[in-house]
């Protein structure tokens, strides 16, 4: 399985088949991130379900620019040579979440390896900035892996998400293949580092991506290697191939046995699982109701 190799798409099965919506508010929230100057993953990265999430009023900003510096198989987004970061990003993403009066927000950033914290720190000031104009806001953070810095993990969790969110995204025998310079020991390590650090005061969340040719004994066991390293909340959605140039579907995973791994993950201890066709990180986040009194201020 190669990058390389131009195969046609699979037909979508039934359950991957979305409608889309009409409603005027997602021209509204397109105007608004235009009028802003903002990305976010849900354009850069293709995701399904943006119609959807734009037309409730909400979306995943993506900081620190649109050119990531790594080159996974699966993701979309644009790989080259960053910009320099804009020191007033953050202040537009508090902004855009003021004016969409949201009660729960998900920022992420495109991987930095040029930057020596890894972006860490516009993370931060981000997460601040977020919090001094929407108080009582729920924020969620999906970061990169920071290639395991202390320091850069520090940075992040100094400002108090709520929730820290690092993907798996898939089984330890497929990572060297779908995820570009990352590893499956380095992403819990992270995790692990941030629950060693904060405990229950903030949750900590992963996903994976499955249809990769992972096998269910493989997933079983990266389900409990996250427990183990004491992951709160799990996502398991679909993998869909974003062109002809990333890695392709495998396999269209049925809906029953995205059931059957949510019972078994509930099972495993974790206290909120989202398993479907179309969960992706960020969908649907505020259905975990994560109190913004759980965060010591």
């Amino acid at each position: 399985m190669t990058t390389t190799e131009l195969k046609p798409r699979p037909r979508l099965p039934d359950w991957l088949r979305i409608k889309l919506p009409t409603s005027d508010t997602f021209s509204h929230t397109r105007s608004l991130l235009d009028e802003l100057k903002l990305h976010t993953v849900c354009e850069s990265a293709k995701c399904p379900n943006h119609w959807e999430c734009w037309s409730k009023g909400t979306a995943t900003f993506m900081i620190a620019g649109d050119r990531c510096t790594r080159a996974c198989g699966f993701c979309a987004v644009s790989t080259a040579k960053p910009l320099a970061l804009e020191v007033d990003e953050p202040k537009r993403v508090a902004e855009a979440t003021r004016r969409m009066r949201l009660r729960h927000v998900v920022i992420t950033a495109v991987a930095r390896d040029d930057l020596k914290d890894g972006g860490a720190n516009h993370f931060r000031e981000t997460i601040e900035a977020v919090r001094s104009l929407n108080p009582g806001i729920v924020i969620e953070v999906l970061v990169p892996d920071f290639n395991e810095s202390d320091a850069s993990i520090e940075a992040v969790i100094s400002a108090k998400p709520q929730i820290f969110n690092h993907n798996l995204e898939t089984v330890r025998r497929l990572t060297p293949e779908v995820r570009h310079r990352a590893t499956y020991d380095r992403s819990l390590k992270v995790l692990r580092a941030v629950k060693d650090k904060c405990g229950q005061s903030i949750y900590t969340k992963s996903g994976m991506m499955l249809g990769l040719g992972e096998q269910e004994d493989e997933v079983l066991t990266s389900m409990g290697d996250l427990r183990q390293a004491g992951c709160d909340i799990l996502t398991l959605g679909q993998y869909l191939q974003p062109t002809l140039k990333h890695l392709p579907v495998i396999e269209f995973v049925d809906p029953k046995r995205f059931a059957d791994y949510k019972a078994k993950a509930e099972c495993m201890g974790f206290i909120h699982v989202a398993s479907g066709p179309m969960v992706r990180s960020s969908y649907h986040a505020d259905e975990f109701g994560a109190p913004s009194g759980t965060v010591q201020k």
